[in-house]
């Protein structure tokens, strides 16, 4: 048995469909490929696949990862030419190896918000101001009895720095969060927070991952 890792990307339109979705897409990728997956035993046999870190909806990313088994060998080169050519767009295999890392040895990730509001400079100081402050309070959900309600949780612990810029008309904030099983921090949430306390609304905004690390902040493959 083969066990190998593939490394993809996922951008454009596709960083709207859900991480079940992505699964279900990668699925009928392999069958159309003619990738001879080893499948699961018992009652209701699936194709193995395991996915290193869900990503946030609406998030794009060039680090995706997703490690199978093969019942037959073959050369890694083929499997990225042969999944290349029935994956949709959106959906790009950066990588084929054989030789890769657990992920549960995945702690941090690098993202790159692009931010536009109609008055950036006012945006950028609030945004600055935000960022600068020993306490981040984001409004997460969480349930009281059959109720759902907010709960303020602090999330500067796990921003492990970021930086700041203006490019092209367009705000620049790249950020390393925490990330894995132990600790993690949705980008999607920093946005609302971040959106929340500048009390200012956006134009227009992409965020995408670049990068999974270890605690060492080596890269993650």
């Amino acid at each position: 048995m083969q066990e190998i890792r593939l490394r993809f990307s996922k951008t454009d339109r596709l960083k709207y469909i859900s991480h079940l979705d992505i699964n279900r897409a990668m699925g009928r990728a392999f069958k159309r490929a003619q990738i001879p997956l080893w499948y699961t035993e018992g009652f209701n046999p699936h194709p193995y696949m395991s996915f290193s870190l869900p990503l946030s909806l609406g998030v794009e990313s060039l680090c995706e990862s997703v490690d199978i088994r093969l019942t037959e060998n073959m050369e890694l080169r083929e499997i990225k030419q042969r999944m290349n050519s029935v994956l949709p767009i959106g959906l790009k295999i950066i990588d084929v190896y054989s030789d890769f890392r657990d992920n549960s040895e995945i702690a941090y990730s690098d993202y790159v918000f692009k931010l536009e509001f109609a008055d950036n400079e006012t945006a950028l100081k609030k945004i600055s101001s935000v960022l600068e402050r020993d306490n981040i309070f984001a409004l997460k959900k969480s349930k009281q009895g059959r109720k759902k309600v907010f709960k303020e949780t602090d999330i500067k612990p796990l921003i492990d720095r970021y930086g700041i810029s203006e490019r092209d008309g367009e705000i620049i904030v790249n950020f390393r969060l925490c990330a894995g099983t132990e600790k993690n921090l949705n980008p999607t949430l920093l946005f609302d927070t971040i959106i929340r306390l500048i009390d200012m609304d956006y134009e227009w905004k992409n965020i995408s991952r670049i990068s999974l690390l270890d605690k060492n902040y080596k890269e993650f493959k």
